[in-house]
């Protein structure tokens, strides 16, 4: 097998070695934790010295039939030192093990049989000489100091209006303001020409960066053990999940199972998952599933942690909690740590840097797909390319959910860039493949930061299902346990293509977003990851439990069977019931560079589970044979007419060009009534002004007779504002015309406008949606068909499905 040779602009590949790795023994235990001796039972070794400023990678494949591959693990060690360079510690024998190396290095590469069949193992070695700085193009201009800021943002329109400006934006804000980094002095001119007040919050991001990394490396070196449920004192490496993981499956064995799942990343990478439950091999016992996933974002630490940290907490306290024992004992628990691996590996390796500049692969955010790039930026490897740590799709923008609308990029470099097409990304491939394949009646996919525990929609133009109450409930109680603010996806601002809005949708399985903590991607580990999860000071959880808390209640409602669905039935032993249902969903339409949309993408789902029956009666909880998507949205019924519409006549007079607003009061307004019941029941008013060209620019705010701002509208480049309430409460209210901009200071472009109402959407009822249901013998005979409908709560008889199907489905049907 030929080693992978890469080479890179202004790079050369050099010292490409192959070689067959061979032990007749295998030995469970870490191979990068130390160098160990010569002929060391269970190891083989290379020694090797670099003849590069650069790049080593170390790869092991199965030498033969892959069926017999077993397990083989790979590190890398400084011979001088003993320290660990790089390694691969995934389930199977896909390994590859990859990092910087000065020339002359000298290197031992040690290959470790772990568990399985195989004897040997191919091993490849490439060095990839790099210029300076790790980027492929030359040295890179001297970073500039990046900071955090707050933005205003008091209204939606201003929310969508500063995420169209190609900032990193991030998940931390509020009703009024969102956190965004600029990391150079582009950034800056670009937020201030575009007349958004902000204030620093972090002056020196880098500095911070540095100071966090001492920070940690002190708390390790003075704390024995945490109060975590693994001990951990320090963030983990991408082995130390890998290994962990399977050490868990091997010391628990009939309770946990380490999985490797069916997509491997652009760069080669398996991604591996562990499930918990008794009879944990038994998968197709109809149980519901509860599914943790972490790390979509790889500079997002803290996300893997509380995942992994989980998966210590069920194993932990199946053997010594008797709450959480049964409801182990009634659930199955998936947890990947690490969504994506590609990302997550550079940021976890790259120096301390925090500046977020190009080459500032700490903060990487995306996978390491290429293929969207334009091709001066397609070259090179993910950990050192021209495009650096800008280069890739964000998973969490790529899944199908509303995939293509805004709140998601269109731009390679940018951090949101949603991908080539919905699901195009290995990443969201597979945990499609998981929420597809089994009943996940509960999902929460983990990120940081901004102290929120996050539901669908993801857009505000959609409205809320209507599981809404049982929904927003479900949420603020687990709000309640880690002190973060339970709240609707687009309360923070509108996003495209995220997991749950996904999930949900299609399967009806409750999905959340935690937004761990409060200040920054990857904190100090003992605020960041020990506080947050265990409930301790600063975390906003301090005393209520924190996110270990919250996962619990999570679990809870996962075993609580009026959270979803069951099915009962008598069947004979051995034989393999499947709910079977296949579907299009359109995305959003699909908005292109310029602005323009073209028509939504339908996406084909298809969602099968299994249950294999055990004899007699069975139970199997699912999710409700409606989707969400068609059972309709949450509304309330008008009690009275919508109040008519009110006409504005402008002001005298014509205030002065005015970009401080609200610091320099110049503008106009006009004032208004809203009736309440029992007269009229509005749902909404707007306030509507427009002009004549587009380069002028009228910005609106909208003000309770309390002087409390209630909405705005700020956009550029329109002609019209539109300033909406929902649900107004009746009162005084002034609107207040500020003139941003002129097309002509020589001609005045004035505003016309009115105010109209509108009466609450009553809730919207869909049809109702069956599950194919069908029952096959041992021997592969299809015995049995029907029609199943289930609603949230609700058991459904299925009788003898597997005997009698036909005659059970008319006695069904008829009742």
């Amino acid at each position: 097998m030929a080693g992978l040779l890469i080479t890179l602009p202004g790079a050369t590949t050099a010292g490409a070695a192959e070689n067959v790795v061979r032990t007749d023994q295998s030995v469970p235990r870490s191979c990068f934790a130390a160098l160990l001796p010569k002929n060391t039972a269970g190891t083989d070794r290379r020694e090797l010295t670099s003849t590069v400023d650069g790049l080593v990678q170390a790869r092991l494949a199965p030498s033969s039939d892959t069926r017999q591959e077993g397990d083989w693990d790979i590190a890398v060690f400084d011979k001088d030192t003993g320290a660990v360079v790089a390694a691969s510690a995934a389930l199977r024998t896909h390994e590859m093990a990859e990092s910087f190396v000065k020339k002359g290095q000298k290197l031992v590469l040690q290959a470790c049989r772990y568990a399985g069949p195989a004897r040997t193992a191919v091993l490849g070695v490439d060095f990839l000489a790099l210029s300076p700085q790790g980027t492929p193009t030359g040295t890179p201009a001297a970073a500039q100091k990046a900071q955090m800021v707050r933005v205003q943002t008091p209204a939606k329109q201003d929310k969508d209006r500063l995420l169209g400006l190609g900032l990193d934006v991030t998940e931390k804000g509020d009703a009024t303001s969102l956190d965004v980094v600029v990391a150079n002095d582009t950034d800056r001119k670009t937020l201030a020409d575009s007349g958004f007040k902000s204030s620093v919050v972090t002056a020196d991001l880098s500095a911070k960066s540095v100071e966090n990394a001492k920070t940690d490396k002190a708390y390790a070196a003075t704390t024995a053990s945490s109060v975590l449920p693994s001990g951990r004192t320090s963030y983990r490496h991408l082995y130390d999940y890998e290994y962990e993981i399977k050490e868990l499956a091997r010391k628990n064995p009939g309770l946990v199972s380490a999985f490797t799942l069916p997509y491997p990343t652009w760069e080669g990478r398996d991604v591996v998952g562990i499930e918990i439950a008794t009879d944990v091999a038994n998968v197709k016992d109809g149980k519901p599933v509860d599914f943790t996933m972490g790390v979509h974002h790889a500079r997002e630490w803290p996300a893997g942690e509380h995942a992994m940290e989980w998966a210590y907490e069920l194993t932990n306290g199946y053997r010594k909690d008797p709450a959480i024992r049964g409801l182990v004992g009634k659930t199955r628990n998936i947890v990947v740590p690490i969504v994506n691996p590609d990302g997550f590996e550079i940021s976890r390796e790259a120096e301390p840097k925090g500046d977020f500049s190009r080459f500032d692969y700490e903060m990487k955010r995306k996978n390491c797909n290429v293929a969207d790039s334009p091709a001066a930026f397609a070259t090179g490897v993910c950990k050192a390319n021209p495009g650096g740590r800008e280069r890739g799709t964000d998973p969490n923008r790529n899944y199908a959910g509303f995939w293509g609308g805004g709140g998601a990029s269109t731009v390679w470099r940018n951090d949101t860039f949603r991908g080539a097409g919905p699901f195009s990304e290995p990443e969201t491939q597979n945990v499609r493949s998981i929420v597809s394949a089994r009943q996940v009646t509960n999902l929460i996919t983990l990120h940081t930061f901004s102290n929120l525990v996050l539901r669908v929609p993801g857009v505000a133009a959609v409205r809320p299902p209507l599981d809404e109450p049982a929904y927003k409930a479900l949420g603020d109680k687990m709000a309640s346990r880690n002190g973060y603010v339970s709240e609707p996806s687009w309360a923070l601002y509108d996003t495209t293509g995220s997991t749950e809005d996904w999930s949900y949708w299609a399967t009806g399985g409750w999905g959340f977003t935690f937004e761990i903590g409060n200040v920054e991607f990857h904190p100090p580990f003992q605020t960041g990851v020990v506080a947050e999860y265990a409930g301790l000071a600063p975390a906003a959880g301090a005393g209520k439990g924190g996110n270990r808390q919250g996962f619990l209640d999570m679990l809870a409602n996962a075993a609580d069977p009026a959270a979803h669905s069951t099915l009962i039935g008598s069947a004979p032993k051995g034989y393999e019931l499947k709910l079977h249902k296949t579907f299009q969903t359109p995305t959003s339409p699909v908005l292109q560079p310029d602005g323009s949309t073209k028509p939504p993408i339908y996406v084909t789902d298809q969602l099968d589970s299994k249950l294999t029956t055990t004899g007699g009666r069975f139970a199997w909880s699912v999710n409700p044979s409606t989707r969400p998507y068609v059972a309709g949205r949450y509304g309330r019924d008008p009690q009275g007419p919508a109040q008519p519409g009110v006409a504005v006549a402008n002001p005298a007079g014509f205030p002065a060009v005015n970009t401080n607003y609200p610091v320099d009061q110049t503008s106009e307004s006009f004032t208004f009534h809203v009736d309440g019941l029992p007269k009229v029941d509005n749902g909404k008013f707007s306030v509507d002004v427009a002009w004549a060209s587009p380069d002028t620019d009228w910005d609106l705010y909208v003000y309770d007779a309390a002087g409390n701002l209630v909405t705005s509208s700020a956009n550029g480049g329109t002609t019209s504002e539109h300033a909406t309430l929902f649900d107004p409460p009746a009162g005084d209210y002034k609107a207040v015309m500020v003139n941003y901009a002129q097309a002509d200071p020589a001609k005045q472009d004035d505003w016309t406008g009115g105010v109209s109402f509108a009466s609450p959407i009553p809730p919207t009822y869909g049809p109702k949606e069956a599950y194919q249901l069908t029952c096959t013998s041992p021997r592969g005979q299809l015995v049995g068909v029907a029609d199943v409908y289930a609603d949230r709560g609700q058991t459904v008889d299925v009788g003898e499905v597997c005997t009698r199907s036909a005659r059970a489905n008319k006695e069904r049907n008829a009742r």
